[in-house]
């Protein structure tokens, strides 16, 4: 094939689907494969992927696995998590922010080795193709991308198990049938779809949740914890510093001890479909909750009505695949600026489900008691300027209402 590229870098998981792509880009294009498998926090022994790599035929010096959880939530999770953003009003983007991370490896592990492609396991119905694609061009306008799912004709289990078994590429006997649902997991969450959850009508089964345990069986009694944020991000638990990725490995156990962070959500890809998942995001759901406890009392409200509105926005941003964008870089200059003062703790009650601020103080407080008392203020506060206030606001109100009365 005149076209075929050279050397091609792709994102390795170590399973059936990335085996076959792996197999597949061999024999489809003759080319020389580097792999790169990501420490996400998924919670998965990741040797057992080199060992998987070299029994596919990858010389071991093209073999990458790389730690990236300090990365992952130092400067993608907790850049989002300042703008306390949420897709739709409830997703909290876990596997939306992993995506470009995973590019930014692939892009500059393909620099590193010479290598003229990256490829990706992401299906065409799905919105991780396009981020993957996005952010890799974003960063690399002249790297060429190789999607197998929307190239090759192996469109059923069926199928890429014969492919598998043609190509002597081991296949574990759960992988033999239908899996019940897909799983992606990372430090921020675990996601599930399809089969079993294609029905939204249908409530999903209890066995599909893997970090949370159910409400009911959850302590009968609350436990307290308090976080502590320097400039909208969280650096210590109950007064222990801990680094970004340690605070959400932490969280994540105390959430999902208390069946904290389970949604169940019928989302609008980009692509044009809605789909089903059931989200778990314990430590997000609790950090999100503590950020914004401690921006009641450090934010200003013309600031925070701002970064509120753009929230939407900068969402959609991330769940479309722009994270290296312009107008995300934009909007997070903006956001970071207002999140100068937003440095103190809160202290969150977790019960049965719920994650609630109780308490917050900070160094860098707008909160005034003497001037919401209501006690003896000393003068803090003339309630009589009040007076002015109201008639100045009310005066286009009351001419609008004038006119109305007069062209009746």
């Amino acid at each position: 094939m005149s076209d075929a590229p050279k050397k091609v870098v792709l994102a390795y998981s170590g399973g059936l689907d990335t085996s076959i792509i792996l197999k597949w880009l061999q024999t489809e294009y003759g080319c020389e494969v580097i792999t790169f498998t990501a420490d996400l926090g998924q919670g998965e022994e990741l040797e057992p992927a080199r060992a998987k790599a070299e029994l596919l035929g990858i010389n071991p010096e093209n073999i990458h696995i790389v730690d990236v959880r300090e990365e992952f939530v130092r400067d993608f999770v907790f850049p989002m998590f300042r703008a306390n953003a949420v897709y739709e009003g409830l997703y909290l983007l876990g596997t939306s922010i992993a995506r470009p991370l995973i590019s930014k490896h692939l892009v500059e592990i393909a620099h590193q080795h010479g290598a003229d492609a990256v490829a990706h396991g992401a299906t065409g119905k799905g919105n991780d193709q396009v981020r993957f694609e996005l952010s890799a061009l974003a960063l690399d306008p002249s790297i060429r991308v190789i999607a197998p799912w929307r190239e090759w004709n192996l469109n059923s289990r069926t199928s890429l198990i014969e492919f598998a078994e043609q190509n002597q590429i081991p296949i574990a006997k759960n992988k033999r049938g239908e899996a019940p649902f897909s799983v992606d997991a990372n430090l921020l969450h675990t996601s599930s779809e399809g089969t079993v959850l294609e029905d939204p009508a249908v409530e999903a089964p209890d066995y599909v949740a893997q970090r949370i345990v159910a409400v009911e069986d959850a302590p009968n009694e609350p436990e307290f914890i308090e976080v502590t944020f320097e400039r909208g991000d969280a650096v210590a638990i109950n007064g222990e510093a801990l680094s970004p990725a340690t605070i959400l490995t932490r969280l994540n156990e105390i959430g999902g001890k208390h069946g904290v962070g389970l949604l169940d959500f019928v989302e609008n890809r980009f692509v044009g479909m809605k789909s089903r998942g059931v989200y778990e995001t314990p430590g997000g759901t609790i950090l999100l909750e503590a950020h914004r406890g401690i921006e009641q009392i450090t934010l200003d409200s013309g600031a925070g009505h701002l970064k509120d509105s753009i929230m939407p926005r900068y969402a959609e941003l991330i769940y479309n695949g722009f994270w290296f964008s312009p107008e995300r870089e934009a909007l997070q200059a903006l956001i970071d600026k207002t999140q100068e003062h937003v440095t103190g703790t809160v202290k969150l009650k977790l019960y049965k489900g719920s994650v609630r601020t109780v308490a917050r103080w900070s160094d860098h407080s707008l909160y005034s008691e003497k001037h919401v008392t209501f006690e003896d203020d000393a003068g803090a506060y003339d309630q009589k300027d009040a007076a002015g206030f109201i008639r100045l606001n009310a005066l286009r109100l009351k001419l609008i209402a004038a006119r109305n009365a007069r062209v009746k």
